[in-house]
């Protein structure tokens, strides 16, 4: 087997975890989503979004690290360099809204508790 087969592998396995994650997290966010939901429990859409938030982001990170694995795979042009830049660039976006949307804070900001010492 070829190195380059090999890697091709393990960048479609990255992929697949990924996915994985993502759908995983969702379902799992969803169940204990209902089930707080039937126990009245305050705050469950917020918990929600705040669980399916983490697990798109933890599965956006396997996904780039895919990608990058599968363009190393190959022998680098500059327009599969490119491809990868947008591919990669656009994940990091929706990993930064995903982080504002999740937490109300950029990546690089302190949480307000450690931010106020």
């Amino acid at each position: 087997m070829e190195f380059q087969h090999i890697v091709e592998l393990v960048g479609r396995a990255v992929d697949a975890a990924g996915v994985a994650i993502i759908v995983v997290g969702t379902l799992l966010a969803t169940v204990l989503a209902a089930i707080r939901l039937s126990r009245r429990q305050a705050g469950v859409y917020r918990g929600y979004r705040r669980r399916v938030g983490r697990s798109i982001l933890l599965g956006l990170e396997f996904l780039v690290a895919g990608d990058i694995i599968r363009t190393v795979a190959v022998a680098p042009t500059y327009a599969s360099v490119g491809v990868l830049a947008v591919i990669v660039g656009i994940r990091t976006f929706l990993s930064f809204s995903l982080e504002l949307e999740i937490t109300g804070r950029w990546p690089w900001q302190k949480p307000v508790a450690e931010a106020e010492d």
